[in-house]
């Protein structure tokens, strides 16, 4: 199945559902599962907001011809699990995965029914898909940007404080998406005067030690990477940098909206437009 193909089964015109499917059932409500990968407070309910208002433009209307069952993750990779199972047992006839940890628990899940992807940032190195232009398997979407963004990162915050001569990256290890953006920022870090450190985020009060260790030394500021872990801990992390008088670059816009410094990223909005289109 071509990748154009696949994700018509969200949300195109009703021709876009499997013909076999609707010559059995012509009068059937299809589900669309979605798994957030986040807690319900999060920026993901805006997300959610604009998926749903895009499928009422194309004639999907919740409730009437078609049910959206969502799940919220919560960051957590075991309630990701159940979510996951509990999507594909429904049955839903497609599932949107927002981020990386709710596409690994749907995968794990099935190998049959549809996923489409977003908020994603390495799916081939993370070994979702095949390839970007023949994604195989059940899974396809959108990523979020290329690992070359991570290098912007640095710059950006040598650019608004010149004086940082430290940089702390704060990632999450566990994913190849945590080491990619790493790499990137330590490879262009010489050339613009930084070294660079990491901190691996695992729970809220190792993060807060990590961040507190690092500001004890001057002319230190930070990176944060993207990862669901980062959205778990936006709001500590945000205080954190704030308390310790920290420049802190931040890769989602919602960090600077909740009092972060800068931030530099993609349109989150428009991949869960795109999604459905």
């Amino acid at each position: 199945m071509r990748r154009r193909e696949f994700i018509t089964l969200v949300g195109g015109a009703a021709a876009g559902w499997p013909l076999a499917a609707r010559a059995q059932q012509p009068d059937r409500t299809r589900r669309i599962g979605v798994l957030m990968g986040a807690a319900v407070q999060t920026d993901q309910q805006a997300g959610l907001a604009v998926f749903k208002e895009t499928l009422h433009q194309l004639g999907w209307i919740d409730g009437r011809n078609v049910r959206v069952e969502v799940r919220w993750a919560g960051g957590d990779p075991v309630e990701a699990r159940k979510d996951a199972e509990e999507l594909v047992a429904l049955p839903a006839d497609v599932i949107m995965a927002a981020g990386q940890l709710p596409l690994q628990a749907l995968l794990q899940a099935t190998r049959s029914v549809p996923i489409v992807f977003n908020s994603i940032i390495d799916p081939v190195g993370s070994g979702y898909i095949d390839s970007l232009a023949r994604p195989g398997g059940n899974a396809t979407g959108f990523i979020t940007f290329d690992y070359a963004l991570a290098a912007k990162w640095a710059e950006l915050l040598k650019e608004i404080a010149p004086t940082v001569t430290r940089v702390a990256v704060l990632r999450d290890s566990a994913i190849a998406a945590g080491i990619g953006q790493f790499a990137v920022i330590q490879s262009v870090a010489p050339s613009i005067g930084l070294d660079v450190g990491v901190i691996n985020m695992r729970d809220a009060r190792q993060i807060e030690q990590d961040i507190t260790r690092f500001a004890s030394s001057p002319n230190g500021g930070l990176i944060l990477t993207g990862s669901a872990l980062a959205v778990v801990h936006q709001n500590l992390i945000v205080a954190v940098a704030a308390q310790h008088k920290l420049p802190a670059v931040y890769y989602r816009r919602y960090y600077v909206t909740s009092g972060g410094l800068i931030s530099y990223g993609w349109d989150v909005d428009d991949q869960y437009r795109g999604a459905l289109r």
